[in-house]
């Protein structure tokens, strides 16, 4: 038996226990995978009871990424370059934080490498898509409301052709190939648009779709959705925790399947 567990501040709605525990079903795994209601300030007591407990790793969501950082005996480059881990392995050497959501940014951006993408907002999360994007040669433009995390952002890709733009002039990137909300629920629910040529790519999946994804979506534009991001980073961290080999894209389709009947109750 191999136990995990998802934690953050809120996690009631977290989709990660079904899709973790649908894998680990389908792989002939016995696992028990937790959801920890958990607040920064909490965290150091939780990582800690984890580690000493026997847990085979942590898979972290808002507001846990950055601060772990902290707690671990290693960060992977991946993460150290994002300065986000999203996953704690522990082993018996020590535990590790590495970054799920950068390994699955590159997957799901792949078609967009080498084009122009604009990202609404500047946390954690527009890090690892940031992040993903270095050595494509793409062109990125970030939207935000505040200039106290440019620097960071850099970090993420220093080879990238990175620009900001006020937040409020959110109809100047119509004419990009992908726009990018890793904003939090509710904050792009007053940007409105008449007319694009972009892509949408919503990284949450909850609720859904977000009022600026049904913009996209009447307007005919491809619109990916926060759970692909979910799923997709999901099956890094299934590979390490279950540490047994198996079919991404097959296992991909069971938990996008899952994931929907899920989201649609």
């Amino acid at each position: 038996m191999i136990k995990m567990a998802v934690a953050g501040s809120p996690i009631s709605h977290s989709l990660s226990p079904l899709l973790h525990s649908t894998a680990y079903k389908l792989l002939g795994i016995e696992a028990d995978f937790l959801s920890e209601e958990i607040t920064e300030d909490k965290f150091g007591e939780f990582y800690f009871k984890a580690k000493n407990s026997g847990y085979r790793g942590l898979a972290l969501t808002m507001p846990l990424k950055e601060i772990s950082i902290g707690f671990v005996d290693r960060v992977d480059p991946i993460a150290k370059q994002i300065a986000s881990v999203n996953t704690i392995i522990f082993e018996s050497t020590g535990s590790i934080g590495l970054s799920t959501d950068l390994l699955a940014f590159k997957n799901l951006l792949r078609p967009y490498f080498g084009k122009k993408i604009s990202i609404l907002g500047a946390g954690g999360t527009a890090r690892a898509a940031i992040g993903a994007l270095k050595g494509t040669g793409t062109e990125v433009t970030v939207l935000t409301r505040s200039i106290n995390r440019h620097d960071q952002l850099h970090a993420a890709a220093v080879d990238l052709d990175l620009s900001f733009l006020d937040w409020h002039r959110f109809e100047e990137i119509q004419d990009r190939d992908l726009i990018i909300s890793t904003t939090p629920a509710g904050a792009t629910d007053g940007l409105s648009i008449i007319s694009t040529k972009a892509d949408f790519f919503e990284v949450i999946y909850h609720p859904w779709p977000t009022e600026l994804a049904k913009r996209y979506q009447n307007l005919g534009r491809t619109v990916i959705g926060g759970l692909s991001l979910l799923v997709e980073q999901a099956l890094f961290q299934i590979n390490y925790f279950a540490q047994k080999e198996f079919d991404f894209d097959q296992m991909r389709q069971e938990l996008l399947k899952v994931g929907h009947a899920a989201i649609k109750k």
